[in-house]
């Protein structure tokens, strides 16, 4: 019976876990040490002398163990035995930079532990090795051996990819970490300038969204690797922890947004702005979590966030594709290839592929690849853009080409008909040969002639202006005609009286008494002041509108007079008085001005053109209604050389995309039947030829503003 229970108990024995050592045999070596390191497992601690005695360490058997989140600290154990016969001087680096806190317990000379504490929490100068990893030093006696134990606590992803090597492997690997890190800072920030370029000449708004999404991204990698750190912000630690959550989250909202902009979600894929702007919220609330101090579950938002929205936009790309728009591929592979990255990324974290530095670097590789390949297809986008807008520009080119043709056509028609017509006119009366002559130079002088058009559509306006007045006088005829009749039957009766013999003085006076008061001579003299003063303002207006008819049109277009602008505008507002009703609020500003050298006949034209469409804007607003104001301001400009004419109104406003077309022959924007296109244009030309310029101010729904700035004296 003895000897069955002590083969059990020997059984047992050899079956219990016997503690892993780290051997070393040789110098000068870089060891990846993961799989020798033992975790505590037992109860929370409350100091380390419970951990350094306690038996509950399990060995963790990985080379590049993952520890998963955990909110308590966690301890690990690592036996090392120096079995070479020098002294070493090694090094233990914690290649893994987004740690809070890490802190090694090494044994002292006198069996006693001391403690070096580094990680996110302390600013980056304390320091020995000014690196990225977390690198302490370790000093081995020959054929000795040691016991290190570590505390690690971070609110991220705990991976300890975990080296013992000598000062010079480590030096070298640190070199080509920061070479490879270099290399990826340099590509994202050639790509982040070069289309900030591209951004502020194309004026795209996706060269911006991939700008920001590089730049984020950029930092994101750089703050994994421990560089944004070391670089960007060494001395505040708050910052530090938090840095690759919140440009995480930047990233992938800035990512969203190219991706709206790229793929052009609102035309192919109307849908799915919603769960786009659900994403977006997602990474917004992730910034804010991790601003207010809620850590770890902005690292969980993040993380979800980005695993899910990044397969939905591959998805949403790939269906955008296969519809047919052809940039939505570049998209497709970049994603692809990124989203691959991160999968070899992960597998090498969980322990699936070998800890190297092509894994360690997947998802920088794989970054670069995807911002080089989003940067293609933005180009590619951008011309295909270019493409479309070239051939409508081609097609608009032929259909002008053909309307200009045609009217080459009938033009040459219509001159061989007038040849004809003029021939038979020639031979049958030569007055009617001038005249076809005078015809023909109208014609060809159309457009700069347009004033009499215009003329001719406020014909029916002025007619009712001078009609008015005409009115008031034609009728206060008729009972002037029957005063002065009165009057004169007065005369007669006065004179028979005063003739009669037969009547004392005083009779005589009685009875021219009783006469005048059966007439009432005294409101007879009222009502005959009252018609005369009609009639005299009734001729006045009329003289008035017939003056500023005769202003307005005079023909002095081929020579250069000295002219009183502010007579100008006074007669071309008398003209447009019927135009401008009672609901639209004028007001005048006319200052002291200088007579001008011009054609004040054309001018005329463009203060009627510009006021008319004025009145046009405001009736569209209003609809006839009050509200409307129009505004006329004359003045001298800053250098006395030229005069301005101020002409505003709160109409219904010029939309920015028509602004630089509205001097444009025949471009108009009333209905059909409501005006030529014609009116701008010639404005524009006459201030051109006047040797002056139009600022053009308006906001839509606000209003529009014209300031003329004409020259005082012509140069040749």
């Amino acid at each position: 019976m003895k000897r069955w229970f002590f083969l059990i108990c020997l059984f047992i024995f050899a079956c219990l876990p016997s503690r892993a050592q780290l051997t070393i045999d040789q110098s000068g070596q870089r060891l990846l040490i993961g799989h020798m390191l033992e975790r505590y497992t037992g109860p929370e601690p409350s100091d380390f002398s419970t951990v350094s005695s306690s038996s509950a360490f399990q060995p963790l058997n990985s080379e590049v163990p993952n520890l998963g989140t955990s909110p308590d600290a966690i301890w690990l154990r690592l036996p090392v035995k120096n079995n070479t016969k020098q002294d070493l001087d090694l090094l233990l680096e914690i290649a893994y930079p987004l740690l809070d806190e890490i802190e090694l317990y090494s044994p002292n000379e006198n069996g006693t532990y001391q403690s070096i504490r580094l990680g996110e929490h302390q600013n980056f100068s304390i320091r020995k090795y000014k690196v990225p990893n977390y690198v302490f030093d370790i000093h081995l006696h020959c054929q000795s051996e040691k016991v290190l134990f570590l505390r690690i606590k971070s609110v991220e992803q705990i991976i300890l990819p975990i080296y013992l090597s000598s000062e010079r492997k480590f030096m070298a690997q640190m070199n080509n970490d920061s070479l490879l890190s270099g290399i990826y800072i340099g590509i994202v920030f050639i790509m982040a300038i070069y289309n900030l370029f591209l951004f502020f000449s194309v004026r795209d708004k996706g060269y911006l969204y991939y700008v920001l999404y590089v730049v984020c991204a950029g930092i994101t990698q750089m703050g994994i690797k421990g560089y944004s750190f070391q670089y960007l912000w060494p001395n505040w630690p708050y910052f530090a922890t938090k840095g690759p959550i919140i440009f995480g989250c930047l990233s992938g909202l800035s990512a969203l947004l190219f991706a709206g902009s790229f793929l052009q979600l609102e035309k192919n894929a109307p849908r799915s702005k919603r769960i786009v702007t659900i994403f977006i919220v997602l990474f917004a609330l992730g910034t804010i979590l991790a601003l207010i101090n809620l850590t770890q579950v902005a690292f969980f938002v993040m993380q979800v966030t980005t695993g899910i929205g990044s397969l939905f936009v591959l998805y949403l790309s790939y269906r955008i594709m296969i519809s047919g728009y052809s940039p939505a591929k570049y998209f497709v592979y970049g994603w692809t290839v990124l989203l691959l990255g991160s999968v070899v990324f992960l597998l090498k974290d969980y322990g699936i592929l070998d800890y190297n530095n092509f894994t360690s670097n997947s998802v920088q590789i794989a970054s670069v690849i995807e911002m080089a390949l989003l940067s293609f297809g933005l180009a590619y986008s951008i011309n295909i853009l270019k493409q479309e807008k070239e051939e409508s520009q081609q097609r608009e080119l032929a259909i002008s080409l053909e309307n200009e043709q045609l009217i080459r056509e009938q033009n040459t028609v219509l001159e061989q008909k007038v040849d004809e017509r003029t021939h038979e006119l020639k031979e049958s009366n030569e007055s009617l040969q001038t005249t076809l002559l005078h015809l023909k130079e109208a014609q060809s002088q159309l457009v700069e002639s347009e004033k009499m058009a215009s003329l001719g559509q406020l014909t029916a306006g002025v007619a009712h202006e001078i009609n008015n007045p005409i009115n008031f006088v034609t009728s206060n005829v008729a009972p002037l005609k029957r005063d002065i009749k009165m009057i004169w039957e007065t005369l007669d009766e006065v004179e028979r009286i005063a003739f009669n013999t037969d009547l004392s003085d005083s009779e005589k006076q009685l009875q021219i008494k009783k006469f005048k008061d059966d007439l009432d001579i005294g409101y007879l003299k009222t009502e005959v002041d009252y018609l005369l003063k009609g009639m005299d303002e009734g001729a006045h207006r009329t003289a008035e509108i017939v003056k500023s008819l005769r202003i307005f049109s005079r023909v002095d277009e081929d020579t250069l007079k000295f002219a009183d602008i502010n007579e100008g505008l006074t007669s071309t507002m008398i003209i447009l008085n019927s135009l401008i009703n009672n609901s639209i609020e004028v007001e005048k500003h006319l200052g002291n001005l200088p007579r001008i050298e011009c054609h004040a006949g054309k001018l005329n034209q463009v203060f009627l053109n510009i006021i008319t469409n004025a009145v046009y804007a405001i009736d569209k607003k209003f609809g006839g209604n009050s509200g409307g104001k129009l505004s006329i301001e004359t003045g001298l400009t800053a250098d006395q050389s030229a005069i301005y004419v101020k002409i505003a109104d709160n109409g219904i406003g010029i939309p920015e995309s028509i602004r630089d077309r509205i001097f444009e022959p025949f471009f108009t924007t009333k209905d059909v039947g409501e005006g030529t296109g014609l009116g701008m244009s010639i404005a524009y030309n006459t201030i051109a030829k006047h040797h002056g310029r139009i600022i053009v101010e308006s906001e839509v729904g606000e209003g529009t503003a014209f300031t003329l700035h004409i020259p005082i004296q012509q140069t040749n």
